[in-house]
């Protein structure tokens, strides 16, 4: 599955002169019940993640969730990823750094935007530049999400590039059941709101069928309503270019 979503993502970007990177959870730590799917078992979803990359040609990132993590994931991957809760953990950010690869960092969903320089200079303290910073809303009460597209141009005054993460944005958790809810019918509309405010990246989950997704299906854009939804963006990143 994993292979088919990258190639088909592949041929989409190449066709619209969008880079592409892929992006595959090697675990799923942060699950809501004892009984979710967390994985298949690291070595072999890093196999997977690094086959892409090579086969592909695809850069490729993956989250880590504690400092030990860092150097067994980079072997495989281009760039690590902090989860927004670990986005304050320094040890985590100090050994992503020293691997280094790119590190993304998502931002906290407690967290203002101008906290995110203190997490990007731990990075670049640690003698590593490659920083980018994502946005993925701010909770709102017990079961929901706002994103405020203010933290967009904020979080640009760091000199980090800024990613927008759609679906997570879109996220209802903490629901009573320990699945975690969505609002899929906006990614639309916080894509377009994030490319208006100036986001030079994206990032969406996009399964095949995400009523099958082993996790944050009810939050996830289908693969084939991909190419649509970036034509859009494009058109208005020209509209505010010019």
């Amino acid at each position: 599955m994993a292979f088919d979503i990258a190639s088909e993502l592949k041929n989409i970007c190449d066709n619209l002169n969008i880079a592409l990177v892929f992006k595959g959870s090697y675990r799923k730590a942060n699950r809501s019940r004892l009984d979710s799917f967390t994985g298949i078992g690291d070595e072999k979803a890093l196999g997977i993640l690094s086959d892409i990359r090579k086969e592909l040609g695809v850069p490729v990132v993956t989250d880590i969730h504690e400092a030990d993590e860092a150097s067994m994931a980079a072997k495989h991957v281009d760039i690590l990823q902090i989860p927004a809760f670990l986005f304050r953990q320094t040890n985590l950010l100090v050994a992503a750094a020293k691997t280094g690869k790119v590190v993304n960092i998502k931002k906290g969903q407690f967290a203002s935007a101008g906290a995110m320089k203190y997490a990007a200079d731990k990075v670049k303290e640690s003698g590593n530049e490659k920083v980018l910073l994502t946005e993925r809303g701010n909770m709102f009460g017990y079961g929901d999400m706002i994103v405020d597209m203010r933290n967009i141009p904020s979080m640009l005054e760091t000199g980090c590039p800024v990613v927008m993460d759609i679906t997570h944005s879109l996220q209802q958790p903490n629901s009573s059941s320990g699945v975690t809810g969505g609002l899929p019918h906006l990614i639309d509309t916080i894509a377009s709101s994030a490319i208006a405010a100036g986001a030079p990246g994206i990032f969406l989950e996009t399964p095949p069928n995400p009523s099958l997704a082993k996790s944050d299906g009810a939050n996830m854009l289908a693969l084939d309503e991909v190419e649509a939804l970036l034509i859009k963006l494009l058109k208005i990143r020209r509209a505010i270019a010019s």
